[in-house]
């Protein structure tokens, strides 16, 4: 069941509850990049189910929780962009031995039901992108991994100006202009072509998926999870982790959309 924890309320993040807490569960507190939202509404339940645990998620961006943990928020197991949960650990704010890589996703293009455009090079792309009326695409004021990624790649392609001045930008974690997500901005009829994870583009229903960035400017984003140094939970945040690289989950990660990382 999604819920709006009132700790979560503030920042604008989703958080993932169990509806029947036994009087006996233990709740795990999860702060989680939007990059694993998709994974983690699916293997968060399993998960409850499997333990009896429940989880109390907040999806947000990297940049945020890591601002948020860096500020001495307690939290059970971070779930974020892989370099800032190590600036984590160097920091003593998550416990270093526990860091578990999970899942690897790359950059992609939605599109309107039955477009199908040609990005099968960065000139085919960079084409695209400038014939586009309107361009989705997530906040680069947070702190997410694809949001800076997108950022350089206009950049790269030196078409950044053209391309800022008609993208409706799509604050992932504090949805506005009636958009959840680039994806959900396309589907909505709101914008011509969405930039995001691929992960994302695939969960949103009426829109089809043109393919990842292509060549070189693919990117990718891998995501760890760790303990936190004040975590409460410990042995539920340790089991969490290991079920996040159990043959089960790493079937949903790919089903998802996403590359697991664990052996």
């Amino acid at each position: 069941m999604i819920t709006k924890h009132p700790a979560a309320a503030a920042s604008g993040g989703l958080v993932l509850t169990s509806a029947h807490v036994s009087a006996h569960a233990t709740e795990v507190k999860v702060l989680s990049a939007v990059g694993m939202r998709q994974v983690m509404l699916d293997l968060g339940a399993r998960f409850e189910r499997a333990t009896g645990h429940t989880l109390a998620i907040t999806f947000d961006s990297t940049g945020l929780l890591a601002k948020r943990i860096a500020a001495g928020e307690t939290v059970d197991v971070v779930m974020i962009n892989q370099s800032a949960i190590e600036t984590l650990g160097k920091n003593g704010q998550v416990i270093t031995g526990s860091i578990a890589q999970v899942a690897r996703a790359v950059a992609a293009v939605g599109v309107r039901k039955g477009a199908k455009p040609d990005i099968s090079s960065p000139k085919a792309f960079k084409d695209l992108l400038l014939a586009a009326s309107s361009v989705a695409r997530p906040s680069p004021a947070v702190g997410g991994s694809s949001a800076d990624h997108i950022v350089k790649v206009l950049e790269r392609l030196g078409i950044a100006d053209e391309v800022n001045a008609k993208s409706l930008i799509v604050n992932t974690g504090h949805p506005v202009q009636g958009a959840e997500s680039p994806g959900d901005a396309v589907a909505k009829g709101k914008a011509e072509i969405a930039l995001h994870q691929l992960q994302e583009l695939m969960a949103v229903p009426g829109i089809d998926i043109a393919g990842p960035f292509p060549g070189e400017l693919q990117g990718h984003f891998a995501f760890s999870a760790a303990i936190g140094t004040n975590a409460k939970q410990t042995e539920a945040a340790t089991a969490l982790i290991e079920f996040l690289r159990t043959p089960d989950a790493i079937r949903v990660i790919r089903a998802k959309g996403m590359e697991p990382l664990s052996s």
